[in-house]
């Protein structure tokens, strides 16, 4: 039996055929099914209304587009699809895609990422910390509301952890929340937020 590698993708083979399902995106050419269930875009869509709502309580010049991917610059075979993203409108301009694509590539344009935990959690707990590190994205939250993630990203016991990456100095530090704990955001330091009050009902 002859083990015949997936079919690499290109960024711009992945855009025309897959850019408008939001079910996938592209990490080195391999296309990645994000897997999304009921309660997983339930999480994904209670933690962009609390975040609009502080948006327009700050008059913030921000907004979440329903769809969004992010090409890193240096990156010709990636497309991430972010669960939750939120844009600093004054940025779009400098955007070499936006007009034609829902496609961001600088990271200045990026204020906060938030990834709602799937079975493909390594992605979300190794691949994507770095990525967004490394598009300098100030602010990355994982959203882990089954407790699925590796002993070594959320402790033993799993449980369900929600974990704010701030950037400082070019690295997330991160803290960690759990059912109960108050949520601190840097970047919306008003935000009131509780993991329970993401679970899914």
């Amino acid at each position: 039996m002859t083990y015949t590698p997936p079919k690499l993708l290109s960024f711009e083979e992945f855009i025309a055929q897959y850019g408008d399902n939001t079910r996938y995106e592209l990490i080195d050419g391999e296309l990645r099914d994000m897997e999304p269930t009921g309660p997983h875009e339930a999480v994904a869509g209670n933690i962009a209304g609390r975040i609009y709502v502080e948006i327009f309580r700050a008059n913030l010049n921000w907004l979440i587009p329903k769809t969004c991917l992010i090409k890193p610059l240096n990156a010709v075979a990636t497309a991430l699809r972010p669960d939750v993203i939120v844009l600093d409108q004054e940025e779009l301009n400098q955007e070499p895609l936006w007009q034609k694509e829902p496609v961001i590539c600088n990271g200045s344009t990026i204020k906060l990422v938030a990834e709602v935990v799937s079975t493909n959690w390594q992605d979300d707990y190794a691949r994507k910390v770095e990525e967004y590190a490394f598009l300098n994205i100030p602010e990355y939250w994982i959203v882990d509301f089954r407790g699925l993630g590796g002993m070594q990203f959320i402790g033993n016991p799993k449980q369900p952890t929600f974990t704010i990456c701030q950037l400082v100095n070019g690295v997330y530090q991160q803290q960690q929340y759990r059912l109960g704990d108050p949520i601190f955001s840097p970047l919306l330091p008003n935000l009131q937020l509780m993991l329970d009050n993401l679970m899914p009902r």
